[in-house]
């Protein structure tokens, strides 16, 4: 009889599992913001270049086979991530730099004016829950949207929209909640870590040097995040300190978790990206950019991929800390800050940048496209040749 109904089970869970898969239901897609997603059997990685018509400062989210990626304006472009073709785009009405989450053909998003649900099959605003300005990324939890907002509140609201959670907290909450067993972790700009139950209870808070944007994630029973102060801090379930590591500047870099080397990595303003042991804040490696790193990196087997404020996409080994290889989109003379985190798709890798272009690399073969401002450097030369043999000529001509 029990094996009767286990075959049945068995069918039903491996049904369930590829539909979960699919779901970006926090910044990064999970608490340990790998940002990656195994890609369809079918799928082909191609190099393109996508212009979003403005900045992209936000994180693009995975779901199927699109990329769902919001310029700072506020115009939502779905990108086919094998073509690089424009599937539909929304304009939200509203400016944004929070990244979106997806659960169940649901787009989620924080705006300007509060939060707003898009339904992807309809291509239409679903509903809005009107706040203040939300820079923070919800994360979706059991049927509940949680997010914070500039207004200082930090808010829940069901999937149709109703308010389920409002809780007063002081400054701002720019910072991206994560939601473990119940518990929400938020930080703010008053300097602060929250942890606040799912029931409206606050459980406990921790006091940093400085304000909170980076956005905490957690691993082994730990909570993990960065603070302006210059720190990383890591904490116990009932916010006790564990250990801190100083790293010179302001921490405005998500950590990522690596459980597999008990890793983590994290930019800092200083310029570096850091692998630090999660167990007790020792340093393993740090690897120079020479700008700030406000990107969160994205993971995929021995390779790490974050974005500089120079303008350059490093991919580097994990373990070593070694550049494998790099792509710098601006060629130097146009060089724009990659401030938006990157996402994988199997071998694909996607990010934006402040120049309002989203990139599609083939993180594998170490394959990217050819940069537009490639043509427009090569103007420039061009014309800088051009002028210099002019001058010479003159300067020749006057003797």
């Amino acid at each position: 009889m029990y094996k009767k109904l286990l075959i049945p089970l068995i069918i039903v869970l491996l049904c369930l599992s590829p539909i979960a898969a699919e779901n970006w239901n926090s910044f990064g897609g999970d608490v340990t913001h790998d940002a990656y997603r195994d890609e369809g059997s079918d799928f082909v990685t191609n190099l393109w270049i996508f212009n979003m018509e403005s900045p992209v400062h936000s994180s693009p989210a995975i779901y199927k086979d699109y990329i769902y990626a919001v310029s700072s304006d506020g115009i939502l472009k779905v990108i086919d991530m094998e073509t690089g073709q424009q599937d539909w785009d929304l304009d939200l009405k509203s400016q944004t730099n929070s990244s979106p989450i997806i659960h169940s053909n649901k787009l989620y998003i924080g705006c300007e004016d509060g939060l707003k649900a898009i339904d992807i099959k309809d291509h239409e605003i679903d509903w809005e829950y009107d706040c203040g300005n939300v820079e923070s990324t919800p994360v979706f939890y059991e049927d509940v949207i949680y997010f914070g907002s500039d207004d200082g509140h930090l808010y829940g609201v069901d999937t149709s929209g109703d308010k389920v959670l409002d809780k007063k907290l002081d400054g701002e909450l720019k910072s991206s909640p994560i939601v473990v067993d119940d518990n929400i972790y938020i930080g703010s700009t008053n300097c602060k870590l929250y942890s606040i139950g799912t029931d409206k209870d606050k459980n406990w808070e921790f006091t940093t040097g400085d304000e909170i944007l980076s956005s905490p994630s957690f691993v082994d029973d730990t909570v993990i995040f960065g603070s302006c102060d210059g720190n990383l801090y890591c904490l116990d379930e009932d916010g006790n300190l564990s250990w801190s590591a100083d790293l010179n500047d302001k921490v405005i870099s998500s950590p990522t978790v690596d459980e597999h080397d008990n890793s983590i990595y994290v930019g800092s303003c200083d310029g570096y990206l850091y692998c630090i042991d999660y167990r007790d804040g020792t340093v393993k490696w740090d690897f120079s950019t020479g700008n700030k790193v406000l990107s969160t990196p994205a993971l995929k087997d021995n390779l790490v991929a974050f974005g500089s404020n120079n303008g350059v996409l490093y991919v580097l080994n994990k373990y070593t800390g070694l550049e494998d290889f790099t792509y710098n989109p601006g060629t130097v003379l146009f060089n724009s800050p990659i401030t938006s985190s990157p996402v994988i798709n199997g071998n694909t890798l996607l990010f934006g940048d402040d120049s309002g272009y989203m990139y599609s690399l083939n993180i594998n073969k170490y394959e990217v496209p050819a940069s537009m401002q490639l043509y427009y450097s090569i103007a420039v030369l061009i014309i800088v040749i051009v002028v210099a043999v002019v001058l010479v000529k003159k300067v020749k001509g006057g003797k």
